[in-house]
Formats: structure tokens, C-alpha cells, sequence
């Protein structure tokens, strides 16, 4: 079965929120750890996200370029989205990121990989999907705003992904991930169809079919 993540809960002796934002919450515990010490651990409650590697024939990754204020700079990116409502389900919130962000829909979806976006300080979880058999969703565009508002949007090789990630020059943490992991999946025993499908479980941010 090879190496996995294991689900363990340290004992929690005091517990507050000192910050409680629009999306996200500052938490604020008291921990046991295995000495029996107890210490104080600060981190982020966060509902999770979801990121679309959307894929073309052609061999294209369609990527966002986006201002993002905490780290001061104009990252490019995959279309991504919080899990707004609990429980919601994340194939449901990445289709809707992928019309809202590109007006794009996709016909074949998988799951690409799960991960934790800074565990020593958040909770947020993120899974990214791959969605091939693209075209031009239908309707008026969503209305952007904000951050969006100057959003640029480009079809970027994949293999261009990989080598801005391996030198340096791209950061986000989603597009990374996804760059590598689908890197690594075109060159595994089965390809893009071994990977898990659309409605695989995810036990960090379990949903409702």
C-alpha cells in the first residue's frame, strides 16, 4: 500500500476564536502533546477550496493571472474557488469556478490530488480536479469585480508550467501542485484515466452526492 497520511486529534484542553473574518477564522487551542506539556497552537479555520486544471486538446493548461494582496504580487494561477457552503459537494464548486472564473464547462472530470495548503497553520484543504473536453460554456459571462476585475487569462503548454515552477518563477501553491501532479500522471502506467474519479471521496472535506 506504500506510505499514507493517517487522521490523529491531539487532546484539545481550551479552545477560543480571538478572529472570525467573512470566509475564515483565527482558532486559538490549547494542545497536549505526547510529554503531556501543554501548548498553544494559533492557526487558520479555513472552509477549503477547490482548483480546476482545465486541459485542452492541444495539450494546454488554461491558467488566471490574478493580484493577490498578502504576498504582494500578481500570481498566475488555475480557476479555484472556496467551498463556500458545508458539505457542498467540490465537483459541484469547481464547475461553477470554471464558468464563473473562465466561461468555460468541461465533459470528463478526475480527481488530480488532494493536499493541505500550509498545515503547520491552517486547515484549509484543496483538491484539485483535471477537466478535459473543454469548450465555451453558455450564457451571458459571470460579472467579475474586485481582484477579478483585471484578471488576464491565458493557455499556457504544460511543459512551460513545469519548467516556471522548477525555476522559480511560478508560485501559487494550487498551480504547482497541479503542474507536477499532472506532469506525473501523463507519465504513469495508465495515464490520466488511472486517476481517481470526479466523486472520489475526501475525507479532510467530506460532502454530500
Amino acid at each position: 500500500m506504500g506510505i499514507a497520511d493517517t487522521a490523529e486529534s491531539w487532546e484539545v484542553v481550551a479552545s477560543r476564536t480571538p478572529f472570525e473574518g467573512a470566509k475564515t477564522a483565527v482558532r486559538s487551542e490549547q494542545v497536549r502533546m505526547p510529554d503531556q506539556a501543554v501548548v498553544r497552537r494559533d492557526y487558520q479555520v479555513h472552509p477549503g477550496s477547490v482548483c480546476v486544471l482545465a486541459l485542452d486538446e492541444e495539450g494546454r493548461v488554461l491558467v488566471l493571472r490574478q493580484y493577490r494582496h498578502p504576498v504582494r504580487h500578481k500570481l498566475w494561477e488555475l480557476p479555484a474557488g472556496l467551498l463556500d457552503v458545508p458539505g457542498e459537494n467540490p465537483l459541484h464548486a469547481a464547475q461553477r469556478e470554471l464558468y464563473e472564473e473562465a466561461h468555460v464547462k468541461a465533459e470528463d472530470w478526475r480527481v488530480l490530488a488532494d493536499f493541505f495548503a500550509s498545515p503547520g497553520g491552517s486547515d484549509e484543504a484543496i483538491r484539485i480536479f483535471l477537466a478535459r473536453g473543454l469548450s465555451e460554456a453558455e450564457g451571458e459571462r459571470y460579472e467579475v469585480s474586485e481582484e477579478e476585475a483585471d484578471m488576464e487569462v491565458a493557455h499556457v503548454p504544460l511543459a512551460d508550467l513545469v519548467r516556471g515552477v522548477l525555476a522559480g518563477r511560478l508560485g501559487n501553491p494550487g498551480l504547482v501542485t497541479g503542474a507536477l501532479a499532472l506532469s506525473a500522471a501523463l507519465a504513469a502506467p495508465g495515464g490520466l484515466d488511472a486517476l481517481r474519479p470526479a466523486q472520489a471521496p475526501w475525507p479532510a472535506r467530506p460532502y454530500e452526492l
